[in-house]
């Protein structure tokens, strides 16, 4: 069944604050939401992508190199789409973005390439009663196309790049995924939400917005910053490994001890 987020349901669970904005106590600790980035997070487009750009670009009897390729991971797609003109594609701004999401849209409805332990954190979360939103620089028929694949109700609501101003690295669309939650739960703070990303510009966009960061890095290393955790895979991790993230959590004061101990 296609999933189709409105943000008008109300997800009640053990994890929602209560009446004084503060969150029961309980296995979770008070994780209270998660956001979610898509690309290179919950499934591996980047492939996609970059065969979709070169496509474009040899159409046009241009060339396009890896090393181009990653230089987009993670940005917005306005700012990709002016690099691909700049490599001689002579379509203007919102035709080359209508263009490379349509063919990587394809391509997912004929094979979504999930990244590993994506799908079992998020069923795990939905099971907690943890709500979570999609926070992605691609636009909504992508977007559309992946949350469909996962059961109803995975997304209370799909934030894409053609819902702002202003893509990644700028905190707008973080900022936006929180203030939708917390309309719908009363009582979200910060500090107790949680951001999955795996690109540099991605990671600046939640840091920014305030959001607990977690980066899983997949397509293009990350440069280390001590004000976010890193982990190698989602494979086994539950949301009790995401509650640990948390400020206060003993997980995170242990991870901040070490940190102290290495400087």
């Amino acid at each position: 069944m296609a999933n189709t987020p409105t943000g008008t349901v109300r997800t009640l669970s053990r994890t929602e604050p209560d009446g004084d904005g503060r969150a029961p106590e309980g296995n979770l600790r008070g994780l209270q939401g998660v956001l979610w980035d898509m690309d290179g997070t919950i499934v591996d487009t980047e492939p996609y992508w970059i065969r979709a750009e070169k496509e474009l670009v040899e159409s046009y009897g241009g060339t396009w190199t890896t090393e181009q390729a990653t230089a987009l991971v993670g940005q917005a797609l306005e700012y990709s789409a002016g690099c691909l003109q700049d490599a001689g594609v002579a379509m203007d701004i919102r035709a080359i973005i209508e263009h490379l999401t349509e063919r990587v849209a394809a391509d997912v409805r004929s094979a979504v390439p999930w990244r590993p332990g994506a799908r079992e954190l998020l069923a795990a979360l939905r099971e907690e009663g943890v709500p979570c939103a999609m926070v992605t620089m691609s636009e909504t028929l992508l977007a559309t196309a992946v949350a469909s694949r996962l059961p109803e109700g995975t997304f209370q609501h799909l934030v894409t790049g053609d819902r702002v101003s202003a893509g990644k690295p700028d905190p707008e669309a973080y900022q936006l995924g929180f203030d939708l939650l917390a309309a719908d739960h009363p009582g979200l703070r910060k500090d107790r939400v949680v951001a999955v990303e795996d690109s540099l510009p991605g990671v600046t966009s939640a840091l920014a917005a305030g959001l607990v960061t977690l980066a899983v890095p997949h397509f293009v290393p990350l440069p280390a910053d001590d004000r976010r955790t890193d982990w190698d895979t989602l494979a086994g991790r539950t949301p009790s490994d995401l509650a640990a993230l948390l400020p206060g959590h003993a997980g995170q004061d242990a991870r901040q001890e070490s940190l102290r101990e290495r400087v």
